[in-house]
C-alpha cells in the first residue's frame, strides 16, 4: 500500500505537472498535454483500484493523487506585495478614529444590543414557524447565538454607530414585537 501511496503521490505531481504546462503553453502540442495529464491521473486511479481493491485502491489512489497535485501548486504560488491601505474603498475598521468612548459603545452595541437583538429573532423563530412547538424552541435556542455573533461580527466591523444602533433597536423590536403579536392571537 505504501508503494500505491508514492506512485500516486508521484503520478499525480506528474500529470498536474503536464496539465499545468498545457494551460502556461498555447502551442500546438497543447491538446497532447491535456490527454497525456488526464491519462495519467487516471491510470493512477485505476492502478489503485487494481491493486488495494475497488473501494480502498480508489480513495487511497484519489488522497495520493491530491497530495501530489497540490505539491504542483504550491510550487507554482507566486507571492505579491500587499497593497496600500488607502486604494481600498471601504476604511477597515481599525483604522477609523480611536477613542475610548466609541469602544465603550461598540462593547454595548455588540454584547447586551446584539443579544438581545438575537433575542427577538430567535423568539419570533419559536412562534412563527410552522412544526412541532419543542421543535420550534429547540431550533430558536439553536439560532440566538448563531444571530449572536452575526449581530456582534456586522456592529464591530461597522464604523456608523447610529447605524448599527438603529439596526440592533429596529430588530429587537421587531423580533419582540412580532412574538407578541402572535402570542395575543
Amino acid at each position: 500500500m505504501l508503494a500505491m501511496v508514492l506512485a500516486g503521490v508521484a503520478g499525480g505531481a506528474g500529470g498536474a505537472a503536464l496539465l499545468r504546462r498545457a494551460w502556461t503553453d498555447r502551442a500546438r502540442t497543447r491538446p497532447l498535454l491535456v490527454a497525456a495529464g488526464w491519462l495519467m491521473l487516471t491510470a493512477i486511479v485505476l492502478i489503485g483500484a487494481w491493486t488495494i481493491g475497488p473501494v480502498k485502491g480508489v480513495a487511497v489512489a484519489i488522497a495520493a493523487v491530491s497530495v501530489g497535485v497540490l505539491g504542483v501548486v504550491a510550487r507554482g504560488r507566486v507571492v505579491r506585495s500587499a497593497r496600500a491601505a488607502r486604494d481600498s474603498l471601504a476604511p477597515e475598521p481599525l483604522e477609523g478614529p480611536s477613542r475610548a468612548w466609541r469602544g465603550v459603545l461598540k462593547f454595548l452595541l455588540a454584547g447586551p444590543l446584539g443579544m438581545t437583538a438575537a433575542m427577538g429573532i430567535a423568539f419570533c423563530y419559536a412562534t412563527w414557524a410552522p412544526g412541532d412547538p419543542r421543535t420550534r424552541i429547540i431550533i430558536g435556542g439553536l439560532l440566538m447565538p448563531l444571530a449572536w455573533a452575526l449581530a456582534m461580527t456586522w456592529t464591530l466591523a461597522d464604523q456608523r454607530l447610529l447605524r448599527a444602533l438603529a439596526v440592533l433597536v429596529g430588530t429587537t423590536v421587531a423580533g419582540f414585537a412580532l412574538a407578541a403579536m402572535r402570542g395575543l392571537a
